[in-house]
């Protein structure tokens, strides 16, 4: 699930990512455009009472952005709430958030 919200003064977008409990046992990050692809930078954190791993990351108004999440330190996995999606080199696609 993807949750944008915007700043009172326009001038940052944060971004909630989150990816259901069960998706992933041991791990989630969500990677991209935004930190060069580096699943070590935006490691999600698991919670268990909302039943999500989660992250937050906030973005200039504007920007449109590439990701994908890293699971368990091997799977990858597309936001179905994307904006829209992106062939990537791999034969795959890229979700797109356009903020």
């Amino acid at each position: 699930m993807i949750l944008k919200k915007t700043s009172p003064k326009g001038r940052s977008v944060r971004v909630i990512f989150e990816v259901p409990i069960d998706e992933a046992h041991e791990s989630v990050s969500v990677v991209g455009s935004f930190n060069d692809w580096d699943a070590a930078k935006h490691p999600m954190t698991r919670d268990d009472r909302k039943g999500v791993w989660t992250k937050s990351v906030s973005f200039k108004p504007g920007s449109k952005i590439e990701f994908r999440y890293f699971l368990d330190g091997h799977k990858w996995h597309n936001e179905p709430q994307a904006d829209s999606y992106a062939p990537n080199p791999h034969y795959s696609e890229n979700s797109v958030l356009t903020l």
